[in-house]
């Protein structure tokens, strides 16, 4: 994309953008309220307040990601930015330009090796890839001067480290010349990955311009990078620009499932969020650029009062480091370039301009993901009052929490409803509240406004890229599919979250460890260990309504039945038997992925197959020596408050910094 000179990208009728879309949510909310009230009003007081204040929460929830899609649909169909509304201009980015420093990190913990260098190093071949084509200019300006790479290792166990080391040495062979690349492993991990960074920033970070953040599954383009980096440059006030990272690698049936998703309606719904967030975007973590002084800066983290869960370091970080790079003064945005640019007519964009990630492969290892992610989560609800935060940025902090919180809410929703059905047969109930022809229309609009998304979603590939996705037949055929086991784990994602809460609000914190990354099929006994209690509940549950009331037992058919079914679902959708049954052999599930077939993920599965587990000098059949570090640059990163905020104190961001300060 290309800008008009600005120092800060123009975003026309942001404040309207905002109004406009609370407005159309709380006219929903209200319209939805009300007809809910209307359902509820024959039920004892009690009753009716506690129906309405869940419904409200729960159907304000799915109103705000219904008319973010729907803004994200017409982006995406008009072929827009969603930032300055103009025309998507699919520029090539050229290494020529390049006037800056850039550290590409990769914080990692007790990491599988060889799938972890194998992506760092498929990144850096790609950037180079992508580098001058001209000698002269090429000796005259080599990507080397721009760019070093930086493993930063809080791995513990001193074998491991060993294997770490040997891994980088091999690579600091291959790249010799080319790309400096140096590692560094912390004595302990305070601070888990935001110390870990903030180590680096502190030693090394005024050496650089610029920070790109990469987890340990994590696959970047050169051309994204490039651009990136560029945009950087031409708008000195963006602090942090977050790409969309579609998961990839994972050959589990759920793994399909999730891979397929994410493609299909992650680039809608970010066009969405972008257009309504504009310079106040979230940060999540991994995939991202951002501008080290600023980070520098306002990203210190402090430590929060109290003892663990809900006290003590921050675990989910990201959020609050966006926020905070907000709160002085920086832009935070939201790229949506590349993953909106995948067309029959833009190969180059499609093949070239990449971010990816990993995702767990099968639902436990998902669950558990979550576990930390919704403790961390929860901590930001004590951030939301704190100084000088911008209104998005305290939105942030509770639509993360609500993300895990409203599997409760849903839960207490359905369990009034069933408790209102017993009492109904039971006769305390004297007026008939289910159903009515009125809770039916509710309750249609209600599902409606649910799938929305992914009807959008189906429809904008359907038009625009039907052969990224296998045909428009098998399409369709494989949405249908993911709508279906989406709606049967629904309630397992529910039931998971809600004692995730319970267990967090009981005080009860739990270690923030490496994700499981590889494939990883499920025993029948781990399975049932985790899911047994679903399936026992699920069936208390179903039994209970067909006797108290058949009809309701249908209504809540889409509940119960993922529950009852919880123990094969979780198993076999952990299956990479499965997996490849539906992908490979029926031709499901594709993704632009697969079938656009980037350089990026070719050149990962070539170094992963062929990656030694030790790699060993062929000459002396000993490790590479390992490069020194470079020289140190001091620098500070004072710790932030959320009490106390001066906005009179902050210094302009817009001053074109060609060097690193």
């Amino acid at each position: 994309m290309t800008d008009a000179s600005p120092l800060t990208p123009s975003i026309p009728w942001l404040k309207t953008r905002r109004a406009v879309l609370a407005i159309a949510v709380l006219a929903s909310s209200a319209a939805g309220c009300l007809a809910m009230y209307r359902v509820t009003a024959s039920l004892g007081i009690g009753w009716q307040v506690a129906m309405l204040v869940l419904f409200a929460l729960t159907f304000t929830w799915i109103a705000l990601a219904f008319w973010g899609a729907l803004c994200g649909f017409a982006i995406c169909a008009l072929n827009l930015d969603p930032l300055s509304l103009r025309r998507l201009n699919r520029d090539i980015p050229n290494a020529r330009l390049l006037v800056s420093r850039t550290a590409l990190v990769m914080p990692i913990y007790a990491e599988p090796p060889i799938p972890t260098f194998a992506g760092l190093e498929a990144t850096c071949r790609s950037l180079l890839a992508h580098a001058l084509d001209d000698d002269a200019q090429e000796a005259a300006n080599p990507l080397s001067a721009h760019f070093d790479v930086f493993i930063l290792s809080d791995t513990q166990d001193a074998d491991q480290a060993e294997v770490e080391e040997a891994h980088v040495a091999a690579m600091q062979q291959r790249f010799a010349g080319q790309l400096a690349i140096h590692y560094r492993r912390r004595p302990n991990n305070s601070g888990r990955k935001a110390g870990n960074i903030a180590e680096f920033c502190r030693r090394w970070g005024r050496h650089y311009d610029f920070m790109v953040v990469l987890d340990a599954d994590s696959l970047m383009s050169g051309a994204t990078l490039l651009r990136m980096v560029q945009r950087m440059q031409r708008q000195p006030g963006i602090g942090l620009i977050q790409t969309v990272p579609i998961p990839v690698g994972q050959k589990s049936l759920f793994g399909r499932f999730t891979q397929f998703a994410s493609a299909l309606y992650s680039p809608m719904l970010a066009a969405g969020q972008s257009f309504w967030q504009g310079d106040a975007a979230n940060y999540w973590g991994h995939n991202a650029i951002i501008r080290t002084r600023a980070f520098m800066e306002h990203a210190g983290l402090p430590t929060l009062p109290g003892k663990p869960p809900l006290g003590g370091e921050l675990l989910s970080h990201d959020f609050v480091e966006a926020a905070l790079l907000k709160r002085g003064g920086w832009q935070v945005l939201l790229d949506t370039t590349v993953t909106t640019a995948v067309s029959r007519h833009d190969p180059y964009i499609s093949a070239s301009h990449n971010s990816f990630e990993a995702m767990p492969s099968n639902l436990l290892d998902f669950a558990k993901r979550d576990r930390r992610w919704l403790q961390g989560n929860l901590q930001h609800l004590r951030l939301m009052g704190g100084a000088g935060l911008h209104p998005l940025s305290r939105m942030h902090f509770f639509y993360g929490a609500f993300a895990f919180l409203s599997s409760l809410v849903w839960l207490g929703l359905l369990l009034c409803t069933s408790v209102l059905v017993t009492y109904h047969v039971l006769g305390d109930v004297t007026h008939q509240t289910l159903p009515q022809p009125l809770s039916l229309g509710l309750l249609s609009i209600t599902l409606g406004m649910l799938l929305a998304p992914k009807l959008l979603g189906l429809l904008l590939a359907f038009s625009q890229t039907p052969h990224a996705f296998g045909g428009r037949l098998r399409l369709v055929i494989s949405t249908l599919l993911e709508m279906l086991f989406a709606a049967l784990i629904a309630p397992l994602m529910m039931a998971w979250h809600s004692l995730f809460i319970i267990n967090v609000l009981l005080g009860r914190s739990i270690e923030w460890q490496t994700q499981p990354r590889g494939e990883r099929s499920l025993s029948w006994r781990e399975t049932w260990q985790h899911t047994g209690w679903m399936t026992l509940s699920g069936l208390l549950w179903a039994g209970a309504m067909m006797a108290f009331s058949p009809t309701a037992f249908g209504w809540l058919t889409p509940a119960w039945l993922g529950l009852v079914g919880a123990a094969p679902l979780v198993k076999y959708s952990s299956s990479g038997t499965w997996g490849g049954v539906v992908c490979h052999r029926l031709g499901l599930l594709n993704t632009p992925s697969r079938a656009l077939k980037p350089p990026l993920l070719d050149d990962f599965e070539r170094l992963v197959a062929h990656s030694a587990p030790y790699p060993l000098d062929p000459d002396t059949r000993q490790p590479f020596p390992l490069a020194r570090l470079p020289a140190e640059r001091i620098g500070e990163m004072p710790c932030q408050s959320f009490r106390h905020f001066d906005r009179l104190a902050i210094v302009s961001p817009a001053v074109n910094l060609k060097e690193p300060y």
